[in-house]
């Protein structure tokens, strides 16, 4: 398979976080419709700890586990509350990992974005390998 990383820019709408993460949208992105995800409108690329750093602002990360039971965070500007990626450790699904908000980036193309395949889960419903049965409203 061709390794098709390419290094994309994003923040928070203040400017005081910024970071890099190295996306392969042709892998995919997701998207879920757990109360966290529907709340948000979380759509997140994956990528690795190792192809994401922040670049600017460090200091003003703040985290929130939604599950309550640690190790797995969605990070997001102290100031301005912009969410801009998550990280954890889920054995399950391969260990270490990073997902990037969409949203958050500054640099996807639209044209990327609309051929970048989605993954829905169904977070809902603790049955994450398969998608919900309505995706309309999310």
């Amino acid at each position: 398979m061709l390794d098709l990383l390419k290094t994309y820019c994003g923040g928070c709408h203040c400017g005081g976080l910024a970071f890099e993460a190295a996306i392969d949208f042709s892998e995919g992105t997701s998207r879920c419709n757990c109360t966290f995800c529907r709340k948000t409108r979380n759509w997140t690329a994956a990528t690795t700890p190792e192809h994401f750093r922040i670049t600017q602002g460090g200091k003003l990360i703040r985290k929130y586990d939604a599950t309550d039971q640690g190790g797995n965070y969605h990070c997001f500007c102290s100031i301005c509350g912009v969410r801009l990626f998550s990280e954890g450790d889920i054995p399950e699904l391969g260990g270490a990992y990073v997902t990037v908000a969409i949203a958050a980036l500054d640099d996807a193309s639209i044209e990327e974005l609309k051929s970048a395949p989605i993954t829905w889960m169904d977070g809902l419903h603790d049955n994450w390998f398969s998608p919900p049965q309505e995706t309309e409203h999310l």
